[in-house]
């Protein structure tokens, strides 16, 4: 080959790979850490996106209920909304009987149960969220009986031959379980089989006073306009702490940790306290 020729066909390849485009973003291949990276970050994005959990409710107004348009409400409801959208998670809902739930919880159809009380049985198939509210009863009388607001306890009422109204399955605690089983004072105490049947006792004059839930006895002076005759006495009975359940066949370890991070910094922030508020009067 003669070296004009071999000159020529130097100078065309050249010329070629001169004028070649440089490759743009789209077409450069990542080293594969970065490319490592960002398969990373959008497997994550994607489970926030797919973070969802169907919360169980058996309606108990006010800490689970429906509310006006079919949308479900309560204090119960308010307080874990908040912390599941800070974990950028969502909620879907199931309402049942307490005791249908509990199996579907077992089962893994349902994830969440509100206001549960921990227990060694059910620790065999529920994860327990640290403690998000105080269990209390308080005492109600009329607003007119200014001889029982004086009283400072129990005892008092119940050495003065008054008679208290409760709700025969619910557990109010020890000192009252006490009292109930004693043959000189359980006679002091009225069985109904619900709290507004207390209420209607008290206003009739059949009864002094009657034993609460402090939500779900302002939540019933509130609805019926009853404030003008019916006040909370001050006595009150704490009863235990209330948990979130988790099913252990669909709440990971590390979900259960990230829920109780974000329940403490609600716990600690004004939007806790405006719930609260908003429920206790």
């Amino acid at each position: 080959m003669k070296i004009s020729h071999i000159f020529l066909m130097i100078l065309l390849f050249c010329i070629v790979s001169a004028c070649k485009p440089e490759p743009t973003n789209d077409q450069i291949t990542p080293p594969p850490v970065i490319a490592e990276l960002a398969t990373t970050q959008m497997n994550k994005g994607d489970a926030i996106n797919q973070c969802q959990f169907v919360l169980g409710f058996d309606a108990w107004e006010p800490y689970q209920y429906v509310d006006v348009g079919d949308r479900v409400a309560g204090l119960d409801i308010e307080l874990v909304e908040a912390v599941v959208k800070n974990m950028g998670c969502k909620l879907t809902y199931k309402q049942g009987t307490w005791v249908d739930l509990l199996m579907a919880l077992k089962e893994g159809e349902v994830d969440i149960l509100l206001g549960a009380s921990k227990t060694e049985a059910r620790e065999q198939f529920a994860f327990f969220s640290d403690a998000y509210r105080m269990e209390e009863f308080s005492l109600y009388i009329r607003k007119d009986d200014q001889k029982r607001a004086e009283y400072e306890t129990l005892s008092d009422f119940i050495n003065n031959a008054s008679h208290i109204g409760i709700v025969g399955d619910y557990v109010y605690g020890v000192d009252v379980s006490t009292l109930l089983d004693g043959p000189d004072t359980s006679k002091y105490f009225v069985n109904a089989i619900m709290g507004e049947l207390n209420v209607a006792r008290l206003l009739d004059g059949d009864i002094d006073g009657f034993l609460e839930d402090s939500f779900v006895g302002a939540t019933l002076l509130r609805r019926k306009a009853l404030h003008d005759y019916i006040v909370a006495h001050g006595l009150t009975i704490h009863t235990g702490e209330a948990y979130v359940m988790f099913s252990q066949k669909s709440v990971s370890l590390e979900q259960l940790s990230e829920f109780n991070a974000q329940l403490e910094k609600v716990k600690k922030s004004q939007v806790y306290q405006d719930i609260v508020d908003k429920y206790s009067y």
